[in-house]
């Protein structure tokens, strides 16, 4: 999935060597974070543990009821709709506070990960023997917020909502990629309602869902809020379900403006004894999504007595970071990011050129520009997947370059080579933001010295992600960064580099329009192996594509550093997605 905050860079920690932070500092000592700096390294080694047998409700030793919670960040929110939402921020506010799914994730604060567990369904979910049937089975008594009974045609109709890429872009596209007819079926929206959908069925409680290829992660996409129940009718038209989607979780909608704020406040049909992991205990949630970064800091810092249950999901600035450190109120963790650059296939379709852009990018002095640190949000690489992916084979696309280093000499010796000195690339920038501009000029005057003629776009935060989704956009290199969306090349592969229909303006994560038909079909053959096969083969794939066209390059692997209150409790990084575990917060009053 995508990043919270669309950016070249954002700002991040300081560099040094960081250990996340227990609370005993001004905080009450049951805060955030762990004693050990966490492993990085392996960030793509998440996920995988599994619990089908999970039942509610959860309680926290020592916690207590009450409080608001204040959230405050810099990046907005793109679309809240259940089946478009699918950044970092977006995507882990609905399924940690608003909506549920089948399957969900639970952290486990012993060992500092998260754990997938039944969430509306009764066990993982219940695949046949090649993984082309599973069968969920709904709990009894869940209810939407006006309290209707969810029913398991609902589910039916998200889903056939899930293969509508016209009505929703920006959406994962899981469900076109395997379900039965995701090749023909355009959705309720673009096609002709759920005529000809034959995808998922239903039989009392059960709900079925049919491949058109093997899926054995299909317990994942389950997680996802695009699979959890949509009622079909008027009232689930995307212009006003992305405004207010009907909360089945602890939290329902209040007051939303776009972009700029939204308020949650309790559900009273949640029923805590049908949920394997959420918790309510804060009254309310505020999230003010339009501060500046240095506000930002600067509300935490202080932690005066109205702003004590105040969080951000935004990395913390360099600056500040040692005073977080000492007052205890800083949680460090992994998730399984690759952040790069996609030179645009379609236009720089010489490799030498796309490899020029590789050696001359400023990984250093843009992460110094971003505020990234060494080892904790920056790591450097090579491969799609990162550290710790299965499967993951270790190779350099890039003949004598140390990944992380930038050589202008070797990039202009390409250039001379594809006669294409003074090639000119086109990138957006955000220009609200600060860091989003030093990095901008970071990269303008590496690119220069390389040989290049760098053109940066201007553009804002709030529409920097509609231009880069658009495949008409006057540029010629996308940025961007994908979180797995579950541990297997499943969920790399398919929605970054499978061909998309770019010329009906569809272009989803595939920011490169990398368009091989020969690697659709390897892609489409590895979904079909054994499952203890595939692993290996999406290694290999990361190999061949990465070494024999390069349609995209690795700018770093990532990690968090976010801070908190001194009154709020729980807040632990979910390290599949680089986010709070928002199940475990409550407010120390």
């Amino acid at each position: 999935m995508r990043l919270k905050q669309p950016i070249i860079a954002i700002a991040a920690v300081s560099a040094f060597t960081l250990a996340a932070c227990g609370g005993d500092g001004s905080g009450s000592g049951t805060g955030s974070g762990n004693d050990d700096q966490p492993d990085t390294s392996e960030g793509g080694n998440t996920g995988q543990t599994q619990d089908p047998d999970r039942e509610g409700p959860v309680t926290i030793d020592g916690a207590t009821e009450g409080g608001t919670v204040t959230v405050i960040s810099t990046s907005g929110l793109n679309t809240m709709d259940p089946t478009e939402a699918y950044y970092q921020n977006t995507t882990s506010i609905l399924t940690g506070l608003v909506t549920r799914a089948w399957t969900q994730y639970a952290y486990d604060e012993e060992n500092n990960t998260m754990v997938l567990v039944p969430d509306l369904a009764t066990d993982l979910g219940r695949p046949n023997d090649d993984f082309t049937e599973w069968t969920f089975t709904l709990r009894d008594g869940i209810t939407y917020e006006d309290g209707t009974p969810v029913e398991p045609e609902d589910f039916v109709f998200s889903a056939a909502r899930s293969f509508d890429r016209e009505a929703f872009p920006e959406g994962p596209a899981f469900s076109n990629d395997y379900f039965l007819g995701g090749d023909t079926y355009k959705g309720p929206y673009t096609g002709n309602g759920l005529k000809g959908f034959e995808a998922v069925t239903v039989d009392g409680m059960d709900v079925t869902y049919k491949m058109a290829t093997p899926f054995p992660d299909m317990l994942y996409w389950a997680s996802f809020a695009a699979m959890g129940p949509i009622q079909e009718g008027a009232a689930s038209d995307p212009e006003k379900y992305r405004l207010k989607p009907l909360a089945t979780g602890p939290y329902k909608f209040g007051k939303y403006v776009p972009e700029k704020s939204l308020e949650l406040v309790r559900n009273p049909e949640w029923d805590p004894a049908t949920d394997p992991a959420r918790t309510a205990y804060p009254d309310k949630y505020e999230f003010d999504l339009q501060v500046e970064e240095a506000q930002l800091n600067q509300i935490l810092l202080e932690d005066s007595a109205e702003d004590q249950a105040t969080l951000t999901y935004d990395d913390v600035l360099a600056v500040n970071f040692d005073q977080f450190k000492a007052d205890g109120r800083a949680a460090v963790g992994s998730f399984p990011l690759t952040s790069f650059w996609a030179p645009d296939y379609t236009k720089i379709t010489d490799i030498k050129i796309r490899q020029a852009l590789a050696y001359a990018y400023p990984y250093e002095d843009a992460d110094l520009a971003g505020g990234y640190i060494e080892g904790v949000t920056s790591l450097p690489g090579a491969q799609l997947l990162p550290p710790g992916t299965a499967g993951r084979k270790d190779f350099n696309p890039l003949p004598d370059h140390e990944p992380g280093s930038t050589d202008t000499d070797a990039a202009m010796a390409l250039l001379e080579e594809a006669d294409a000195v003074g090639y000119e690339v086109k990138f957006l920038y955000t220009k609200d933001s600060d860091s989003g501009v030093k990095v901008k000029d970071a990269i303008v005057a590496s690119l220069t010295k390389a040989g290049f003629s760098p053109k940066p776009v201007p553009t804002t935060i709030a529409d920097f992600s509609t231009l880069r989704a658009d495949p008409d956009t006057d540029i010629n290199v996308r940025s961007g960064g994908w979180i797995a969306d579950w541990p297997s090349g499943g969920s790399w592969f398919p929605p970054l580099l499978k061909s998309t229909d770019v010329e009906a303006g569809i272009l989803g994560a595939n920011y490169s329009k990398f368009n091989e038909p020969d690697m659709d079909a390897e892609m489409k053959r590895i979904q079909t192996l054994p499952v203890d096969e595939q692993a290996d083969a999406w290694g290999e794939l990361d190999d061949t594509i990465m070494t024999d066209y390069f349609p995209l390059f690795v700018t770093r692997y990532g990690g968090v550093a976010q801070a908190y209150g001194s009154a709020i409790e729980g807040h632990f990084i979910d390290n599949t997605i680089g986010m709070p575990t928002w199940k475990n917060i409550w407010v120390n009053s």
